[in-house]
């Protein structure tokens, strides 16, 4: 991803075309309106490859020129390479490893948090996978693997988010029994008998 494509402008734009992108993206996703929002986390790390694109687009505006040998947002700290790596480690079943290895990463991008989604999903944690799907669409609502991630957890929310109590059994449980055991001895006694000698 360029500069330009993370401000969402074109490689035509103007300086003011640009601090006006800037500022709008500025307003959404800075971290001081999330508060203590799971998202705030999201938001930072959104805000500084807005603000790397940003200065360097002000930088090397006149040269009107993008060059990715010269850009290197934060999401380039860990190549696709170690992405890969991960994966793999996913694929092969080895969730330690995976997991390890994306904890190591300090910036959590898009990708970060679909894989972080397959090691919990792997794990059996569902409700958590389905979080970490989420923030990878959030990030990257373009990206049909995380769409398609999220919309597969969404389907089955159901089942991954049963109740407790449409999990447990019709069997009778203890106090049915009693009250099933007391109304019997009842209708005994009204009758002459005795079901239970001791009530």
């Amino acid at each position: 991803m360029n500069p330009y494509e993370i401000l969402g402008i074109n490689k035509n734009a103007s300086k003011e075309e640009i601090q006006q992108a800037y500022r709008k993206l500025a307003k959404k996703y800075h971290p001081d309106q999330y508060g203590n929002n799971p998202l705030r986390d999201l938001a930072e790390q959104k805000m500084r490859e807005i603000n790397e694109a940003y200065d360097y687009l002000m930088k090397n505006n006149n040269s009107q020129s993008y060059n990715s040998n010269n850009y290197s947002g934060s999401y380039n700290n860990h190549s696709s390479n170690d992405y890969a790596s991960i994966r793999a480690d996913i694929d092969r079943g080895n969730i330690s490893s995976a997991e390890q290895k994306l904890n190591s990463i300090n910036v959590r991008n898009a990708e970060w948090y679909y894989l972080m989604g397959r090691v919990n999903y792997s794990k059996g944690w569902y409700d958590v996978a389905y979080n970490y799907f989420n923030n990878a669409y959030s990030l990257d609502p373009s990206n049909f693997e995380y769409r398609d991630a999220l919309n597969k957890m969404s389907r089955n929310n159901s089942s991954y988010r049963k109740p407790y109590y449409s999990e447990r059994r019709s069997d009778p449980d203890m106090c049915k029994i009693c009250g099933t055991l007391y109304c019997i001895d009842c209708c005994c006694e009204c009758c002459g008998g005795d079901f239970i000698s001791c009530c």
